[in-house]
């Protein structure tokens, strides 16, 4: 019974892919705090409908619907507006949510000032929390707003919106580890700092600090606001250091000059992305054969022309359908033993779309090698494949008969027989002559 019931769990969210806005599915499960009014937010829950998520709500003590159930998840993705909420249900655990994002499930959380279990969830993906009770704290510019409410410019990243205005911000940052994966998404502003307190009489410390890149600092633009991190199955969490951003009074708040403020389009972008709506990448299928064959040969001798191809197709929301993708303009292809004996440029193929293909020779040396194609970059999905196969030395009747480089050896051997064939001869023929002469004194 519970094996038909596991299986028609995995029917439902694989019939749910079908027709998904997200590459993974549609299915949202929102974990909000009871604290937080839904309407308060109906700006951003609202543009998910409309968007064609299906939203589900709970509490985070709340034990149904479960997270997780008979090992396949409930959902395709998870909300976490519980930023000061210290007690969870038991399908709510920092390993429980590792452990879905292994079954390909994406993950948006919301931090705050207070110690939580989702602050120590923060730190196994790399990144440090500041202690408990420094929200980020900024005098600049000048504004009506408290210090804790800054107004934070957006940087250019592939996975937001180009020229997207700053966006108001409230809550806690945090500093980065060393995990390749991480992807920063919003910095802090340069005059920014984590305080436990909002006057300015440690302002000159602060500075000095500043300038001297103190071990235990928390200011400037290096700090991170909102950081994504992508796993090597490319499932995603992202991070925001407060809840407030996803509110309808931010989305609605003027920026001091008086134009509108980007939450609402920011916070569109980071959900497309944590969802896997946009820069979604995958590689269909690879081939390799002898240059002018079309059948993959069981091996390869060397000095072969090798002609490797791939397909690649991006994710379109709009369609949810995967269409071909010609867009990477500096994916690589390695041929390894141990270590990569060649790795040559592999180029989009014109007016072929999604058809990456390149010709090399294969290395003059016999064994075990591999196709390897490992793309990575911040924001993308990790592009990565691997094929195995064998290079041998040619056989005794495939070497040349001759070699354009033996034809001095060739005219020294040939010159060689036919002087000594010419120094028989005539040596043979000297001796005879001796001897008709001899008998002839004889006589």
């Amino acid at each position: 019974m519970r094996f038909f019931v596991s299986a028609l769990v995995s029917f439902f969210a694989l019939a749910n892919n079908v027709f998904a806005k997200s590459s993974t599915g549609d299915s949202v499960l929102v974990v909000i705090d009871p604290s937080l009014k839904k309407e308060d937010y109906s700006k951003f829950f609202g543009g998910l409908e409309e968007r064609g998520y299906q939203l589900t709500f709970r509490g985070p003590r709340d034990a149904h619907p479960p997270i997780e159930q008979y090992g396949v998840p409930g959902f395709s993705h998870v909300i976490l507006f519980t930023p000061e909420t210290k007690s969870y249900a038991s399908d709510i655990t920092p390993q429980s949510l590792v452990g879905l994002l292994s079954e390909n499930t994406n993950i948006l959380v919301t931090l705050s000032t207070k110690q939580t279990p989702l602050s120590s969830l923060s730190a196994e993906f790399s990144l440090i929390p500041p202690p408990p009770g420094t929200p980020l704290v900024s005098h600049h510019p000048a504004r009506s707003e408290p210090a804790t409410v800054i107004p934070i410019p957006v940087s250019e990243s592939p996975l937001l919106t180009p020229g997207t205005s700053p966006v108001w911000f409230s809550g806690v940052p945090h500093a980065f580890g060393n995990s390749p994966y991480l992807v920063p998404i919003l910095h802090a502003t340069s005059e920014s700092f984590a305080a436990d307190s909002l006057d300015d009489s440690g302002a000159d410390a602060l500075v000095d600090a500043s300038e001297k890149a103190g071990e235990g600092l928390w200011a400037g633009s290096h700090l991170g606001l909102v950081t994504g991190f992508q796993t090597l199955k490319n499932s995603r969490v992202v991070f925001a250091g407060g809840v407030e951003m996803f509110s309808d009074e931010y989305a609605s708040k003027a920026l001091p000059d008086g134009t509108p403020s980007g939450n609402e389009k920011f916070v569109k972008d980071i959900t497309a992305w944590a969802f896997r709506e946009t820069l979604a990448l995958r590689i269909d299928n690879t081939t390799h054969h002898r240059a002018g064959e079309e059948v993959p040969p069981e091996t390869y001798t060397t000095n072969d022309q090798i002609v490797y191809t791939a397909h690649i197709s991006a994710y379109d929301p709009e369609t949810s359908s995967w269409k071909p993708h010609s867009g990477i303009t500096d994916m690589q292809l390695e041929f390894t033993m141990l270590d990569p004996h060649i790795r040559i440029a592999l180029p989009p193929v014109a007016d072929e779309p999604g058809k990456y293909q390149v010709q090399f020779r294969a290395p003059d040396r016999h064994g075990v090698f591999k196709f390897v194609v490992d793309w990575r970059r911040k924001g993308y999905p990790l592009l990565q494949t691997s094929t195995t196969v064998p290079v041998v030395p040619p056989r005794h009747d495939q070497y040349p008969r001759f070699l354009s480089a033996a034809w001095p050896y060739y005219a020294g051997a040939i010159s060689t027989s036919v002087g000594f064939f010419l120094f028989s001869a005539l040596w043979l023929a000297g001796d005879v002559e001796g001897k008709k002469k001899k008998g002839l004194k004889t006589e």
